[in-house]
């Protein structure tokens, strides 16, 4: 176990950068990387989904009782913000369908799982990180279909019921199991979130693996528009985020929360929903797949900032 939680903290620490090792490999060599099908998404995405259900506890929603209000800021900055942002970065470089879906998917998804330990790297407000997580993934199942259909649905057929279903499948019901599980035995998943960042980066990086090997040759044609797009949504999310906090004179800590929570999205979810609603589309699971590498990376490098303005200060 000690060499497991050893393993499992280095892979946690340089998460970023193995993220980025196999995704150039699928890239580059995407014969080999090609054994992991794309039709294992929804359920890797179901494993890193558990696993956030492991680490919540009653106590992680008592923010929501107790500031209802930023809470609730946060969350309508997440769902206004990212997905009006994904549709406005469309237009403006005039996407193909097949992008723009995945641009909009990932904009139309909840906060990211990883938001929680940047906002505790950026000294934030990590009760509202994680009220704010867990509030926008319990919403996600109304929301995500009806802001889809919002944004995409004058391009594509988009079937609210049935992305509804999709999303409590691979969602809400692995984190409610989680949830039980760390309720009823709580010394065994003391031990064995230990381990936990091993077992949600392999899911992710298996994620990755499957969705850039099957597409690398349209990412190789594409690549740097996707690129461009992807990192100004996710910016754009954090500078927003961090506007909305100060314009409502949120105190700094919270405004870093909600600058994080509302930039880095559950872009898991977004893959998984191209690549099981809109198959027809294979570049539409692109989008989500660089915004997972992209956002661990501008999520440290901006929690690193926050944290030495907060020191300064």
């Amino acid at each position: 176990m000690k060499t497991l939680e050893k393993v499992s903290d280095f892979v946690g620490k340089y998460m970023a950068a193995i993220v980025i090792v196999v995704a150039a490999g699928a890239l580059f060599f995407p014969g080999p990387f090609s054994v992991v099908k794309t039709s294992w998404v929804n359920n890797l995405l179901g494993i890193v989904m558990f696993g956030m259900g492991l680490t919540l506890k009653p106590n992680d929603f008592k923010v929501v009782f107790s500031r209802p209000k930023d809470v609730i800021v946060g969350c309508v900055a997440q769902f206004t913000l990212m997905p009006f942002l994904a549709w406005v970065l469309t237009m403006v470089f005039h996407l193909p369908t097949e992008l723009a879906i995945g641009v909009i998917l990932v904009g139309t998804c909840p906060g990211g799982t990883s938001s929680n330990v940047m906002t505790y790297l950026s000294k934030g407000d990590v009760a509202l990180s994680v009220g704010m997580t867990a509030v926008s993934t319990v919403l996600a199942p109304l929301l995500t279909p009806l802001l889809t259909l919002l944004y995409a649905g004058q391009r594509v057929d988009v079937n609210p019921m049935s992305m509804f279903l999709s999303i409590v499948k691979v969602v809400l019901v692995p984190i409610a199991l989680g949830f039980v599980v760390n309720h009823f035995f709580h010394k065994f998943t003391e031990e064995a979130v230990r381990v936990l960042p091993l077992v949600s980066t392999t899911a992710i990086v298996l994620i990755i693996c499957a969705v850039v090997s099957a597409n690398s040759a349209k990412i190789m044609t594409s690549g740097l528009l996707i690129l461009v797009v992807v990192v100004l949504h996710n910016l754009l999310g954090y500078l927003t985020g961090y506007a909305v906090g100060k314009a409502l004179k949120l105190d700094s800590t919270k405004c870093r929360a909600i600058s994080i929570e509302v930039g880095m999205q559950n872009s898991g979810l977004a893959t998984s929903l191209a690549a099981a609603h809109f198959a027809q589309y294979p570049l539409a699971t692109i989008p989500g797949a660089v915004f997972s590498v992209w956002h661990n990376i501008s999520g440290a490098v901006l929690a690193n900032f926050y944290a030495r303005s907060a020191e300064k200060k």
